[in-house]
């Protein structure tokens, strides 16, 4: 079977110049945003802002809502309850929502097409994004790689 490459990058620290420095670098094609609710206080990174921004990088831009952690699961990050939010979004995994969102991951990531699964937190190890990576392996052999983000 073929192995497919995966990154995974955070925002949390980044600029939108170093964003994009990092994407090129590992030659991504479609970032595709994990975030449930894709908007952001950080300029440059909510939902119409990042594919605009991406768009002159000559990145596509997806967003899968349903591969979002939900209310719950954030409020526990947000307080640093990583063990409970990883346990809010593996059930999370388990809905049909979000069973449809990786199969259409894997349909894209089967496609050839280098992607990059994005979400908030800088550290993929405090990141919802880890589990759908982890999730995705399940499924097709992927070789993923944890990207940072540059404070340029």
């Amino acid at each position: 079977m073929t192995q497919h490459d995966v990154t995974t990058i955070g925002y949390q620290a980044a600029t939108v110049p170093g964003f994009l420095a990092a994407l090129r670098a590992a030659r991504v094609e479609l970032l595709v945003d994990v975030r449930a609710v894709a908007s952001s206080r950080r300029a440059g990174f909510a939902k119409t802002a990042l594919a605009a921004n991406l768009e002159t990088a000559g990145i596509e831009y997806l967003h899968l809502r349903s591969l979002g952690t939900p209310a719950d699961g954030r409020a526990a990050a947000r307080s640093g309850r990583h063990d409970d939010m990883r346990t809010i979004f593996a059930a999370h995994l388990a809905t049909h929502e979000a069973r449809e969102g990786l199969w259409r991951l894997e349909g894209i990531v089967k496609s050839g097409k280098r992607v990059a699964l994005m979400c908030f937190e800088a550290d993929f190890r405090e990141c919802h994004r880890l589990l759908v990576a982890d999730a995705l392996g399940e499924r097709i052999p992927i070789n993923v790689q944890h990207l940072i983000a540059l404070h340029e």
